[in-house]
C-alpha cells in the first residue's frame, strides 16, 4: 500500500492524465465499492458563496447534538486530509492512504471488465475516498459540499440525501457553469432530488425562480431563506448576534454575511426536525439504519457558537484576519465587513489572486470600498500565477499610495505585519493564499 505522501502525490498528478467524467461514471465506482454512501444520512450543499460555511455550521450543530459526523469540503488549505473530517477532526494519514488504495483497487477491477472505463478525476477520486472513509468510521450523518456546480458534480451521485441546500448564487466559474445567473442556478439546482426538501438562499430573484421551478418539477418541498427576515443585533471582534423567527443566535465569525449562512443552516435544521418528527411517527427503518433525532434550540445555539471555519474572516492573530474571498460576491461581502472596522482602525491589505479570476475588478472594488492605508501584494505559485507587480501597479492606479510587492507570501506577510502598526491587517483574494498564510502562522506564531 502506498504511504500517505505517495497517495497524495499521485492524486495531485491526476489532472495531468484525466478528463471530465459523468455522474454515471461516479455511480459505477460507488457500486464497485459496495455503495458506501448508503451507510449514512446525507445533507447535500451547493452554491457559489457560503456553502462551506453552511456545511460547517451544520456539522457543528450535529456534533453538539450527539451525531457522529462526516464533512466533505473543498478546496483544502494546507493538506488534502482537510477535505474529510470525522466529528470535527481531519482524517488520519493512515485512513486516507487506506481509502486511496481501496478506490484504486476498485478502478482496476472495473477496468479489467470494461477497458474503456476512464480513470476517475481528481475530485471524483477524493469523493469516492470520502465515502469509504465515512463508512469505515461509522459516520451517521455526512454533510457534503459540491466541488463546482451541482448537476454534473461527483457528489451528485448520492441518490437519496435527506436534505439538499443551495446557498447564495453569483457569477463564478462562468467558463464551466454559464454566463448568467439563471444558467449558473440551473447547474446548482441539479442537486435537487425528487421529493427531497430543498432549502435555499432567496436573495437573488433570478436564481430563486430557477430553483423553485426545478423543485416544483420534481415535487420537492422548497423552503426559502429571506435576507429581510435576518436581523443583525450586535457585531464586534467577538462575532455577530442576529435574530431570525424570534430566535437570537450568536456566531463567533466577525463577518455580517455569516449571519445569512447561519440562517440557511438554521432553516435546514428546522426542516430536519420536521422530518425527524414524521419519521418517529411512521416507524419506518431508513436504508442507512440511521434515524433522525430532533435537535433542540439549545443544541443549535451551542453548535453555532462553537463553529470554526478556517480562513473565512478568521482572526488568526491579534489584529490579523484571513479571508478566502476570491470572487465578486465574496469580495463585496468582505468589503462590507472590513469597512466596518475602518471606522476605528487603519487598514493594511495583503492581496493575491490567480489568472482566471477578475482581479482587476476585485482590486478596484477593494481600493474604492475600503480605501486601505497600505497594501502588500504577492503571488500564488502555480500554472495560474500572476506576478505581484501587476497587482501592485493596479492598486497604485487606484490611488493607494503605500504599496509593496513581494514574490514570497511569507515575506509579504512579514512585511504586512511590520507596517500595520496598531491597525488591522486583512489577507484576502484567494483561498490558496489564505491556506499558505495559515500554515505559516501555525509553524511560526507571531
Amino acid at each position: 500500500m502506498l504511504s500517505y505522501q505517495e497517495a497524495a502525490s499521485y492524486i495531485s498528478d491526476i489532472p495531468k492524465f484525466t478528463k471530465k467524467t459523468s455522474v454515471a461514471h461516479t455511480m459505477k465506482l460507488l457500486e464497485q465499492l459496495g455503495h458506501p454512501e448508503r451507510s449514512f444520512r446525507v445533507i447535500h450543499v451547493a452554491g457559489t458563496n457560503g456553502k462551506g460555511s453552511v456545511c460547517a455550521y451544520l456539522e457543528s450543530v450535529l456534533i453538539t447534538a450527539g451525531y457522529r459526523t462526516g464533512l466533505f469540503t473543498s478546496p483544502h488549505l494546507v493538506r488534502v486530509n482537510e477535505r474529510f473530517r470525522i466529528s470535527g477532526t481531519d482524517v488520519t494519514d493512515e485512513a486516507f492512504a487506506a481509502a486511496f488504495a481501496a478506490v484504486m483497487d476498485a478502478v482496476r477491477e472495473i477496468q479489467r471488465v470494461s477497458a474503456d472505463y476512464e480513470h476517475p478525476t481528481y475530485f471524483e477520486t477524493l469523493f469516492a475516498m470520502g465515502m469509504l472513509i465515512f463508512r469505515d468510521a461509522a459516520v451517521e450523518v455526512a454533510v457534503l459540499e459540491t466541488g463546482m456546480g451541482g448537476r454534473l458534480d461527483a457528489t451528485n451521485a448520492v441518490a437519496s440525501p435527506v436534505l439538499t441546500v443551495i446557498t447564495s448564487i453569483s457569477m463564478d466559474h462562468m467558463q464551466y457553469l454559464g454566463n448568467t445567473i439563471p444558467e449558473i442556478a440551473r447547474e446548482k439546482a441539479g442537486i435537487i432530488k425528487p421529493g427531497i426538501p430543498v432549502i435555499y438562499d432567496a436573495n437573488d430573484p433570478e436564481a430563486e425562480k430557477v430553483i423553485r421551478s426545478r423543485a416544483e418539477e420534481l415535487k420537492s418541498p422548497a423552503y426559502r431563506v429571506d435576507h429581510e427576515a435576518v436581523r443583525e443585533t450586535d457585531a464586534g471582534e467577538d462575532g455577530v448576534t442576529f435574530e431570525i423567527d424570534g430566535q437570537y443566535l450568536h456566531i463567533p465569525q466577525v463577518a455580517s454575511y455569516q449571519a445569512i449562512n447561519a440562517s440557511v443552516a438554521w432553516k435546514t435544521l428546522q426542516i430536519w426536525n420536521g422530518l425527524a418528527q414524521t419519521q418517529a411517527q411512521d416507524g419506518k427503518q431508513p436504508e442507512s439504519g440511521v434515524r433522525l433525532r430532533v435537535i433542540s434550540d439549545e443544541e443549535i445555539r451551542l453548535g453555532f457558537a462553537r463553529m470554526q471555519w478556517p480562513c473565512r474572516m478568521e482572526r488568526v492573530l491579534p489584529g490579523v484576519i484571513i479571508d478566502g474571498a476570491h470572487n465578486a460576491d465574496g469580495i463585496a461581502q468582505f468589503i462590507r465587513t472590513a469597512a466596518r472596522f475602518h471606522d476605528r482602525y487603519e487598514i493594511t491589505l495583503l492581496y493575491s489572486s490567480v489568472s482566471d479570476k477578475d482581479y482587476r475588478t476585485m482590486i478596484r472594488e477593494l481600493a474604492e470600498g475600503i480605501r486601505p492605508e497600505r497594501v502588500v501584494t504577492t503571488r500564488i505559485a502555480g500554472t495560474r500565477e500572476v506576478p505581484e507587480d501587476i497587482f501592485a501597479a493596479l492598486f497604485r492606479e487606484m490611488g493607494v499610495r503605500e504599496v509593496y510587492a513581494y514574490p514570497s507570501p511569507e515575506r509579504a506577510f512579514e512585511k504586512a505585519c511590520s507596517i500595520r502598526g496598531n491597525g488591522m491587517l486583512f489577507c484576502v483574494g484567494s483561498l490558496y493564499l489564505a491556506g499558505e498564510l495559515r500554515a505559516r502562522i501555525r509553524r511560526k506564531p507571531e
